[in-house]
């Protein structure tokens, strides 16, 4: 069930955050700055997987912190076209495929509780009309609580 909540994504109780980024992504904007910034370990290790693993949008990577959280990179953008060049723009056909990963994931992961922003919407300059019907496509049904946060308030709780 997805439920849009106001807040601060890093201050969720859900057991995964899942966000958007592109692949050999630098970590240095929007939530995925942030999310660098609190799990270093995090972007030094999706650094080393996409040097191995060549990873195209629309895949995604799950990571698991020594505290127990869960971060799922969703690539949602294009990579960029250059070393150190901006990655390119979300689309709606990454989005809709990393999702199709994502709800694979849930189930076979057997997560308790998803928390997302409003994917792809930021950075990845898609508009909300098109990333919500998808959202609620691939995670509408799932018997979980998903948590879509919609308005970013910083240090503030969501009411989950």
């Amino acid at each position: 069930m997805l439920k849009e909540v106001s807040g601060d994504i890093l201050l969720t109780k859900a057991q995964v955050i899942a966000h958007g980024v592109a692949p050999d992504d630098d970590f240095a904007q929007g939530l995925a700055l942030k999310l660098r910034e609190l799990y270093p370990a995090m972007a030094k290790d999706f650094r080393h997987y996409c040097k191995v693993s060549h990873p195209k949008s629309g895949e995604i990577w799950a990571w698991a912190g020594a505290d127990g959280k869960r971060v799922v990179n969703l690539m949602t953008q294009d990579e960029a076209p250059s070393k150190g060049a901006t990655p390119g723009k979300a689309t709606a056909h990454n989005v809709n495929v990393a999702l199709r990963h994502l709800r694979r994931l849930i189930d076979s992961e057997v997560f308790k509780s998803v928390a997302l922003p409003r994917l792809a919407t930021g950075v990845g300059g898609l508009d909300w009309k098109i990333v919500r019907p998808l959202l609620q496509n691939h995670l509408g049904d799932l018997d979980i609580p998903v948590y879509v946060y919609t308005t970013y308030h910083a240090n503030q709780k969501a009411a989950e």
